[in-house]
């Protein structure tokens, strides 16, 4: 199935999901990857699907959506693989352009240095790109490049995209427990967020089975310190750990509500109290939470933060 959706998503709103690369074919074999270990290391661009076909399976799931009233905020490639294999994917941007719906493209970097990608992922709205260490054997262990992969290269395209893409660019990184989410490591990421400067820096943890056991979830103290660090040089901070909701505002039940914050932004202790306060609630409703293990606390330079404690799927 190239096209799917649409389904709701915290980055994107109402995203529709475009597969155009075929099943674990990438350039990496990240050892925290939800779909398992890469079946096809590549980094030749080449032709998966025609964009022909791409167009009509896309403009199909468009029409069928729109008569159903539902609506779609982003074409998204976002395949099990690294789209940008997709020797194609520039002109497959510009054929969905008459749709009329922004696009999006979800990339790990790898092949950012080349100057054809760079090109083509300027064409479209949004752009993801991945950031998950500067010390290249950290690089190596985590992410596990096709051989034919150069880090500083990549690190390099990274800036360049940034300083001639007109759109909306973000990054993610992934936190592991003990491979990167030490202070040293994380302020050297933290520098280079900063020169990248991006509209959104995305934190994310491993909320699924990884494909290699070792890659492990990293403690609350270690995301909130990532966060508080992050923050200091990059204009926007968000945690991506695994809360599904599309709604962050007051909607009259307090707890859904202070998880769903709490899942996007560690949260100091004045402002949950703040918060309790105006929804006319008690204390009680955090100390409910962090009971039942949905949310924690954790300190960082002398002040409490509450989180939304990430969950484990074992989907």
């Amino acid at each position: 199935m190239i096209a799917f959706g649409p389904v709701p998503s915290r980055r994107l709103g109402r995203s529709l999901g475009i597969n155009n690369i075929p099943a674990k074919i990438c350039t990496y074999s990240c050892a925290y990857c939800q779909v398992g270990r890469t079946m096809q290391m590549e980094v030749k661009r080449r032709s998966y699907y025609s964009p022909q076909e791409i167009w009509q399976e896309v403009k199909a799931k468009v029409d069928s959506s729109r008569s159903q009233g539902l609506a779609i905020d982003y074409l998204t490639f976002v395949p099990d693989g690294e789209p940008t294999l997709d020797i194609n994917l520039g002109q497959e941007i510009d054929m969905l352009r008459p749709l009329g719906i922004k696009i999006a493209v979800i990339s790990n970097a790898s092949l950012i240095w080349d100057e054809n990608v760079r090109e083509e992922l300027s064409k479209a709205d949004w752009v993801s790109v991945k950031v998950d260490a500067l010390d290249e054997h950290i690089w190596r262990r985590m992410d596990r490049p096709h051989r034919a992969l150069g880090q500083q290269a990549i690190l390099q395209g990274i800036l360049d995209f940034s300083k001639d893409f007109k759109g909306m660019l973000v990054t993610e990184s992934m936190l592991l427990a003990g491979i990167n989410d030490d202070e040293i490591t994380l302020l050297g990421m933290a520098e280079f967020l900063e020169k990248v400067d991006p509209a959104i820096a995305y934190i994310s943890v491993p909320t699924r089975p990884p494909a290699e056991k070792w890659a492990a979830l990293p403690s609350e103290k270690s995301i909130n310190s990532a966060y508080q660090i992050f923050s200091a040089k990059v204009k926007q901070v968000e945690l991506l750990v695994g809360y599904e909701g599309d709604s962050f505002d007051f909607t009259g039940n307090v707890e859904r509500d202070l998880l769903a914050i709490a899942a996007v932004h560690p949260m100091r202790e004045e402002a949950v109290r703040k918060f309790v306060q105006q929804a006319q609630e008690s204390w009680q409703v955090v100390e409910k939470l962090i009971n039942q293990g949905e949310l924690v606390k954790t300190e960082y330079q002398g002040h409490s933060f509450y989180l939304r404690r990430p969950n484990i799927s074992t989907e």
